[in-house]
């Protein structure tokens, strides 16, 4: 071969290199160019969809930002009540004169009690002799907001004026009725104000100074501070009359006044001057001493089912934890203030022997409310019963405990 041949030769082998380099270079740039243009088409695919995404997030933002701008303000608005008083205490009976108790029925009330800082005071109601009185300073002195005890003197008082009738339904709003059987077996506080409303002031107190309120319940009893009823309804803005008959506000009551109370219901209507002797000789030489007599023989069994209903199956159903043999009547209250809580529950046991009443008044934070004081009557009530202080009066002799000082008959 010539070179005039290699020479051809060689110009059309870079001819054809330079062929493929160009072809391969225009389908790179074609493809680009289309990936380009899918690229193109995919970007605002995606701005599209990222746009309506911020404009979602914006709104979810605005509208997070209104809840969680509405739950500061509600949370600003919340109560949470502070409590500075302690629910339990130590040696709260050590100072307690004791010399003229029922020993059995003291015992009882302090294990019952056991570190709760509170009081017992446990009372014969067919003679007004206190059988115990354990943590005897508390239990003297100025009282304090009865919460939902001062329903039952309000019961009272309604069932007198003939207002009401145990069944009797009162409409409280949105076709709701209740009956006072279960207003009291459920601590209705809506019933009650509703039954202070139709009363009026003037009323209530009447019949609250009629049960004892406002003045000493004991006779000569050293160091016996007096509970305070106001001279006028409070204000408006505390509720007036309806919330002095739903919680007592404004009102301080005596555990010995609400014995009292409680003792006039169990034994059909007397209101004795509680006595608290201090001496087995003055327990020998003890005499009951009438305050006055109550006309309300007809209206306390409108009130027993109620009462009998709290601790069956309503506020002071935890009694029944303790014990189911007796039957127990009582009524729970539980209320607050100036950062102490306190709970209330007074009672009375009717039994094949008589009759005991127990108040039982706590004082402290969260721990202490109307149930819990219930719960620890429901433990005195087992405490008696296990000693067979409930025996009846033809119970063998050897069948009953030896005490040397016994309920008053």
């Amino acid at each position: 071969m010539g070179s005039g041949s290699r020479v051809a030769n060689l110009f059309w082998a870079v001819v054809l290199v330079a062929s493929l380099a160009v072809s391969a270079s225009a389908a790179t740039v074609a493809g680009r160019t289309k990936y380009s243009r899918k690229s193109t088409s995919k970007v605002a695919e995606n701005a599209r969809t990222q746009k309506r995404i911020r404009n979602l997030r914006h709104s979810r933002t605005v509208a997070g930002a209104r809840t969680s701008r509405a739950r500061v303000r509600r949370a600003s608005r919340r109560y949470y009540e502070r409590f500075y008083t302690s629910s339990f205490a130590e040696n709260q009976a050590a100072f307690d004169v004791k010399a003229g108790e029922d020993p059995i029925v003291r015992q009882a009330a302090i294990e019952a009690l056991g570190d709760m800082n509170g009081t017992v005071v446990a009372v014969d109601p067919t003679s007004g002799r206190i059988l115990a009185m354990v943590n005897q300073p508390l239990a003297l002195s100025e009282g304090a907001q009865p919460c939902s005890t001062i329903k039952l003197s309000v019961a009272l008082a309604a069932l007198s004026e003939g207002i009401v009738t145990k069944d009797t339904k009162v409409s409280l709003g949105r076709g709701y009725r209740l009956n006072m059987t279960e207003a009291l077996a459920h601590s209705n506080n809506a019933y009650f104000e509703a039954l202070g409303r139709k009363l009026g002031f003037e009323r209530v107190a009447y019949y609250s100074h009629q049960f004892g309120l406002g003045e000493l319940a004991g006779y000569h009893i050293q160091g016996e501070h007096l509970g305070t009823y106001p001279s006028e309804e409070i204000d408006a803005k505390l509720g007036g009359v309806g919330k002095m008959c739903s919680f007592g506000e404004g009102v301080s009551m005596t555990p010995l006044q609400l014995a009292a109370l409680v003792s006039a219901i169990a034994n059909g209507g007397t209101l004795y001057y509680l006595q608290h002797p201090r001496t087995p000789e003055e327990v020998a030489n003890f005499q009951p001493m009438v305050k006055r007599h109550l006309d309300i023989g007809n209206e306390i069994p409108e009130i027993l089912d109620g009462m009998a209903g709290a601790v069956r199956y309503g506020t002071a159903r935890s009694v029944r934890m303790s014990i189911s043999e007796q039957e127990i009547l009582g009524k729970t209250g539980t209320c607050s203030k100036d950062g102490t809580r306190f709970g209330w529950f007074a009672s009375y046991a009717n039994t094949d022997r008589g009759k005991i009443v127990v108040v039982m008044f706590l004082r402290g934070g969260r721990p202490t409310f109307g149930p819990k004081a219930a719960e620890l009557s429901g433990i005195m009530y087992r405490q008696l019963y296990d000693h067979n202080y409930f025996a009846g009066p033809t119970a063998p002799a050897e069948d009953r405990v030896p005490q040397t000082i016994g309920v008053s008959q």
